[in-house]
């Protein structure tokens, strides 16, 4: 007894039904493969259970930002979150460059407890602080380059290539680089 290894075309799918199955069945020579399923699965085989036929409801689980009491308007509010500017003036620019170019040292502790706040520092024009910093210590060098910003492509350095075949007793002015 032979065994059918091909799947059935429309066991799980719909087939056409009214002017579509009519013409199928009349106009065999319009339809390329007759056997062929529609590929439209049918819902209640395919989807078990099916959407929509569940009687419980769902009930959105109870949080603390569904608690209106601890959940007030202006915390949720994003509009009016605007970003706060932080401002720096020359003078506290300067101070805080003073500062941070001299070496880091760490003081050796002692017994004694002072309780003498630290001075403050003088206000310094910035271009001044700028002009000490840099007599002082040298700020880029060779291996302490500035930072550049970052780009998504390799930079191209120019390399000299070999000339071009060129009679050697000829003027040739041009210069090949890769």
């Amino acid at each position: 007894m032979a065994t059918k290894k091909a799947a059935e075309s429309t066991l799980y799918h719909l087939s056409p039904r009214g002017f579509w199955k009519k013409f199928r069945k009349s106009c065999e020579v319009a339809a390329v493969n007759p056997e062929i399923s529609t590929g439209l699965p049918l819902p209640a085989i395919n989807r078990f259970p099916p959407p929509a036929s569940r009687p419980e409801k769902y009930s959105t689980p109870a949080t603390k930002a569904s608690d209106p009491a601890q959940n007030p308007y202006w915390k949720r509010d994003v509009r009016r979150a605007y970003p706060q500017l932080s401002i720096v003036t020359q003078s506290e620019l300067s101070s805080l460059l003073i500062e941070h170019s001299r070496a880091q040292a760490v003081a050796a502790p002692t017994a004694e407890k002072k309780d003498v706040p630290a001075d403050a520092p003088q206000p310094v024009d910035l271009s001044v602080a700028i002009q000490g910093i840099t007599q002082s210590q040298k700020v880029y060098s060779v291996t302490s380059l500035p930072p550049t910003l970052p780009t998504s492509r390799k930079r191209w350095v120019p390399q000299l290539a070999e000339n071009a075949p060129h009679d050697p007793h000829s003027y040739f002015p041009m210069l090949l680089y890769k």
